[in-house]
């Protein structure tokens, strides 16, 4: 690809012509799909990992607005279209999406795998519950957990920890006046 950006394509529908032409070549396809906020070391062992279990990985990223849904009002840190392109350049991704198929309350409709029907669908271990792995084994063919792929390193540990050392910072230098 001349431009790493071409790798996002909005329209599940082109993705998932896309994807049908890649099929037909013999490519098996995995899809994955999270926040991608702060993206760190477990994020691109994980897309890593994931790469090992097809030749096409199609990674979807949660709209800001699912991440609010889900996570809160103070998240995500990073905007969704920072997030696809910082995505967009790591080898082992091949086409980025965004993911926004969540009812009011939060729910995942599953719009893009149903559309896509991966080979693989790659999911942490503690990502999904067990009958919401079930519903996501419906719409793929394989469905794979992985553990996380680094101690420590989930985005919202690592912004928990960052805010209780700087108030911590914080409340010494006010004790100390």
């Amino acid at each position: 690809m001349s431009n790493q950006t071409d790798k996002i394509i909005a329209d599940y529908k082109t993705l998932s012509d896309t994807v049908e032409n890649l099929r037909t070549e013999g490519k098996k396809i995995v899809v994955t799909i999270g926040s991608w906020d702060l993206l760190h070391i477990g994020h691109v062992r994980y897309l890593l990992e994931a790469k090992k279990h097809g030749d096409i990985v199609v990674v979807g990223v949660d709209t800001d607005r699912a991440i609010k849904l889900y996570k809160g009002s103070l998240r995500p840190v990073v905007p969704e279209k920072e997030r696809m392109e910082m995505l967009s350049y790591q080898s082992c991704v091949d086409f980025i999406t965004g993911v926004d198929d969540l009812d009011d309350d939060g729910a995942w409709q599953y719009n893009l795998i149903s559309l896509i029907k991966p080979d693989v669908f790659v999911a942490v271990e503690d990502s999904y519950p067990k009958k919401q792995q079930g519903e996501i084994s419906q719409h793929c063919d394989k469905l794979v957990v992985l553990p996380r792929q680094a101690e420590n390193t989930s985005t919202s540990n690592m912004i928990q920890d960052t805010l209780k050392k700087h108030l911590s910072e914080m409340m010494d230098l006010l004790n100390k006046r």
